[in-house]
């Protein structure tokens, strides 16, 4: 029999093609619609404030505007549409289904059931012959009956009847579908034929050339440039590179901002007539303000280019926080800020093959002075709401060289410090107090360096630096912090069957400490670490969460030893659902390979936060890096034992040694012998491994 081709006239079956195409389309859009945004700005908390700064307006409006750019709009339009065209095709399907002929099936047509017998059948016949052969059954005027109606509804019965009971017809069913032998194939395609056959053809054609040959082309290289054109950092390789032309060793605050101008980025805001519209009012205002230095005027006169040169002055004016007394103007140095963030952390990227640890200071602290819009000069108490530069200088003295930080302030007696800010009413002052008790000021506890399954640091080991921190803020009484919990302050290792953990992939869930007691228990952590609040910079157009880095420098020659390490999140929380801070202990590690060189390298710890102002700790460390040879003698007193066979430390000495490590040999006390005979072997194993100690012998606290 030959084949047969129909177009699908009926919409039969291309509403699945339809679906099934679109579907290709609408899944993973509406997937990454609802897939939770990995921003730390959208996942953290706020700190609780109602102050409101001058132009709250348009900060807030700047705000919204940034998080419109966030909402996906484009994507949530295709996926509606997307969606309608899947539910209208399933529509479609359910109203052909109604008048599509269903496959024919002689127990259907009979009314017999499948397990029917052929005497079953035979009698089933009789009976139907009675009621529904031609000659005796009458059109029925009711149902619109009519005679050729009842012959067809006999044939159909009679060609059914044959076929459960006359075995060659039967096996024509079986084998072709089909009482009646091989029937010819008609193959159905899922598209109308008005597609492919007369002058629309011409339409088909220019759609899918238009399809293939422009719109794909073009969305791929849309996609291609918008990742090619931007850096690590998430700036213009063009901006990028002009940063990289303005780096010098000695580069000041003010000497980086001037440098932060040369972005392109800024030519997105800065459009058309804004680009010059107002800049001499702008330049102006600065120059007047007295807040840059004569270096800082040099270098802005020095400026040719019209747009760099308004950039500047609209940073100037944002940190200076200066009223240009025009809503464009003002509303165009809050946009420039976060531009210029970003620009910074790509300069902070460029400092550091350099290894000078200056410039990467100055580029610490000018994103901190953007993000709290305070100028290189400014009192750190700025920070804080209702404070002006005119307070901070009452409070300090008029002869006083060294900065009011919000820790200096906070730390006068209660009564002391309300008589510095008589200028603030009990409103202002309350507001500026509870601000301080909600920033999350991080105390070096301890820090010290290890490495995983060895008791000292050997050349060329994987070390890390650990650091033991808590969270005090600004003015919280002595007498409310707790006493910190030596067991806090240890590291031990994750267990040796947690390959993740070791090799730093996950955090342990249960990681053992000791207690006061020296006894070793199980310190129980959350599976996921805890972000702290977002930074509290009421002049910053956009939300902003903390960043805190950690890296190693040489004090005497001013370079960095071990490149930052960067925090976001902390192991345990600092702050407790009402805000209250819980004085936890947390842990931040910074792995690195340790020097090839047997000696004792000192070192000074920085710890910058990138949010605030003043509040960066630094502290002396000193990597003791010890000869292989030392990390097989075995202490006496028993205060650390032979590393056993099965053991992390033990595999890692027959690595080192080529011999086998001894079997650990078990010591009981009276106490130990005399209780239960049923208490398992591996916890006896895992007290005495526990007392193996991980950290080495100069520990800087």
């Amino acid at each position: 029999m030959a084949s047969s081709y129909s177009y699908d006239e009926e919409s039969t079956h291309a509403p699945f093609f339809v679906i099934t195409l679109a579907s290709i389309f609408a899944v993973p859009i509406t997937y990454s619609i609802f897939k939770a945004s990995p921003d730390l700005e959208n996942t953290g908390a706020r700190i609780q404030s109602d102050y409101k700064p001058q132009d709250e307006d348009i900060i807030q409006a700047q705000r919204r505007k940034q998080k419109r750019k966030e909402r996906k709009t484009k994507r949530i339009v295709s996926a509606c549409v997307l969606w309608g065209v899947i539910a209208y095709m399933i529509y479609l399907i359910i109203v052909t289904q109604r008048v599509v002929p269903q496959i024919w099936d002689p127990y259907d047509v009979l009314g017999v059931s499948r397990s029917a017998s052929e005497k079953d059948v035979d009698r089933h016949y009789k009976k139907l012959s009675i009621k529904y052969h031609p000659d005796k059954a009458r059109p029925d005027p009711a149902k619109n009956e009519t005679i050729e109606m009842i012959n067809d509804r006999w044939v159909e019965m009679t060609k059914a009847y044959k076929t459960l009971t006359d075995e060659e017809v039967r096996n024509n069913y079986l084998m072709y579908g089909n009482p009646d032998g091989k029937q010819s194939t008609n193959v159905g395609i899922a598209i109308p034929q008005w597609i492919v056959e007369g002058s629309s053809r011409w339409a088909v054609i220019a759609f899918y050339a238009t399809l293939l040959g422009i719109l794909l082309p073009y969305a791929v290289g849309k996609w291609w440039y918008g990742t090619q054109k931007l850096t690590k950092d998430s700036v213009l390789h063009s901006s990028a590179g002009r940063l990289f032309k303005e780096y010098k060793e000695d580069i000041t605050e003010g000497g980086i901002l001037t440098a932060l101008s040369v972005g392109d980025e800024y030519g997105e805001v800065l459009t058309g007539a804004r680009a010059h519209q107002g800049a001499s009012k702008v330049e102006s205002a600065v120059l007047s303000s007295g807040v840059l230095s004569e270096a800082d005027i040099e270098k802005l006169k020095a400026i040719d280019d019209p747009l760099r040169r308004k950039a500047l002055c609209l940073l100037w004016a944002y940190q200076a926080r200066i009223n240009l007394g025009d809503e464009e103007l003002n509303r165009q140095k809050y946009e420039v800020a976060p531009i210029a963030l970003q620009l910074d952390r790509s300069f902070s990227s460029i400092t550091l093959p350099f290894l000078l640890t200056q410039p990467l200071f100055n580029t610490y602290k000018t994103g901190q002075n953007l993000i709290q819009a305070l100028t290189p000069s400014s009192a750190p108490v700025l920070q804080l709401p209702h404070f002006t530069p005119a307070l901070a200088k009452s409070i300090s003295g008029a002869n006083s060289k060294s900065p009011l930080t919000i820790q200096k302030l906070m730390s006068l007696p209660a009564g002391l410090r309300r008589n510095l800010c008589s200028q603030l009413t009990d409103s202002q002052y309350n507001q500026a107090m509870n601000i301080a008790s909600q920033i999350p000021a991080l105390k070096i506890e301890k820090a010290f360096f290890k490495v995983i399954g060895d008791r000292v640091v050997t050349p060329g080991s994987l070390v890390q630096l650990v650091v033991k921190c808590r969270a005090i803020p600004p003015g919280t009484p002595a007498a409310t912090v707790p006493t910190v919990d030596s067991a806090d302050l240890e590291d031990i290792d994750p267990e040796e069957g947690d390959i993740d953990a070791l090799k730093g992939r996950k955090k342990p869930v249960n990681r053992k400490r000791r207690n006061s007691e020296g006894k070793v228990i199980d310190s129980k952590m959350t599976e996921k670490d805890t972000q702290p609040p977002l930074a509290y910079a009421p002049y910053f157009p956009a939300d902003h969460a903390p960043r805190w880095h950690i890296f190693l420098a040489e004090s005497k020659s001013g370079r960095i030893a071990v490149p930052p390490f960067t925090f976001t999140s902390f192991d345990r929380p600092i702050f407790n659902a009402s805000g209250k801070p819980t004085f936890e202990v947390v842990t931040m590690k910074c792995q690195f390979q340790a020097p090839p060189q047997v000696h004792a390298f000192p070192f000074t710890m920085h710890l910058i936060c990138d949010s605030y102002v003043g509040f960066d700790q630094k502290m002396d460390v000193v990597l003791d890096v010890r000869d292989v040879g030392e990390a097989n003698v075995v202490e006496s007193d028993g205060e650390i034992s032979e590393p056993d066979e099965d053991s992390l430390a033990g595999q890692l000495q027959a690595m080192k040694t080529g011999e086998a490590p001894k079997p650990r040999k078990q010591k009981k006390t009276v106490e130990e012998e005399d209780s239960d005979e049923d208490e398992s072997d591996t916890e006896g194993e895992q007290d005495d491994t526990s007392e193996t100690d991980t950290e080495t012998e100069d520990e800087a606290d």
